[in-house]
């Protein structure tokens, strides 16, 4: 499930604790197993990458018509360029490419990078505040389960200077709530063997609303700086039909079980295990994808005409 920034409002942050885009021993934790990341964790839905992709927002205006005669060669169509921040293996990266998009991804992570770069897709090593685009322009630029890794502040600021023009900037990602009989254990099972893990002071299920909160507050910190219209929030609901293997492949790739112990994921593994078992060893899993996507604006804060 993706981790969202924690609410100033909730009350004063104590000492030890950390904005998750300073949370560095987290955030790269993923690559611990990144051959199980990049074949566990599940790609966008198809409905959000044609909406990004069905239309360049910087494209020329139609040509006038052709004067009589023979009609001149149709010019190839340029594909439509994207920044993949924190592209991880590349799992969205290679949705894009699949579309016919021209696609480089930044990575802090050189594990997950090289995992993604064995698979076609470009990527240069670095944390997104650090990395340098040396004049490198995009029409679209991305952050696919990764946003709350970044300074929310800097990095809008820095996509602003990336995108052209018209260019989008789309921050998204997957929202899971397993069911009560899987989740109950799951909780039980963290509060247990792994007291100090992420999750186990927190409630076995969240409602859908405290992440939709947490995208807002994306969109308010695009919006604060008067750089890109109206963001725009998008949600697709969907369903996956899961095995009790497929489950508990997945369930170490998520972020407060990624520094458990070997012991201690293993028994949380079976307790989950154990609870997929008194299902028949199959469930449906609903699946929520979230997105915070807004224009580039033109200097002065009004859209491009």
């Amino acid at each position: 499930m993706p981790t969202l920034p924690r609410d100033p409002a909730d009350g004063p942050r104590p000492a030890a604790a950390q904005a998750p885009h300073q949370a560095r021993s987290v955030a790269e934790s993923f690559g611990t197993d990144a051959h199980r990341y990049d074949r566990a964790r599940p790609a966008y839905p198809a409905a959000l990458l044609t909406r990004l992709t069905a239309t360049d927002p910087t494209a020329a205006p139609p040509a006038p018509p052709a004067p009589p005669g023979p009609p001149a060669p149709a010019p190839s169509p340029t594909p439509l360029s994207v920044l993949d921040i924190g592209t991880g293996t590349g799992i969205a990266a290679r949705q894009f490419q699949a579309a016919g998009c021209s696609v480089l991804g930044v990575e802090p992570d050189a594990r997950m990078a090289g995992l993604a770069r064995s698979r076609g897709l470009p990527v240069e090593i670095a944390t997104f505040e650090t990395w340098e685009p040396v004049g490198r322009t995009f029409d679209l630029v991305v952050a696919a389960q990764s946003w709350h890794w970044v300074d929310p502040v800097a990095g809008a600021e820095k996509v602003a200077e990336l995108l052209r023009p018209g260019g989008r900037f789309a921050i998204f990602g997957h929202v899971y709530e397993p069911p009560a009989a899987l989740a109950e254990p799951l909780a039980a099972a963290l509060r247990r063997v792994a007291p100090g893990s992420p999750l186990s002071g927190q409630p076995a299920r969240r409602p859908l609303s405290l992440y939709e909160a947490g995208y807002e507050k994306y969109a308010a910190t695009l919006r604060a700086t008067g750089h890109f219209a109206a963001p725009e929030q998008w949600r697709f609901d969907w369903e996956q039909s899961c095995t009790r293997e497929e489950w508990l492949d997945l369930l170490p790739t998520t972020g407060g079980l990624t520094r458990l112990a070997p012991a201690q994921l293993s028994e949380v593994l079976r307790e989950v295990g154990t609870a997929i078992d008194g299902l028949g060893g199959r469930f449906t899993m609903p699946w929520t994808t979230l997105a915070t996507t807004a224009i580039r604006t033109s200097a002065g804060g009004h859209p491009t005409p």
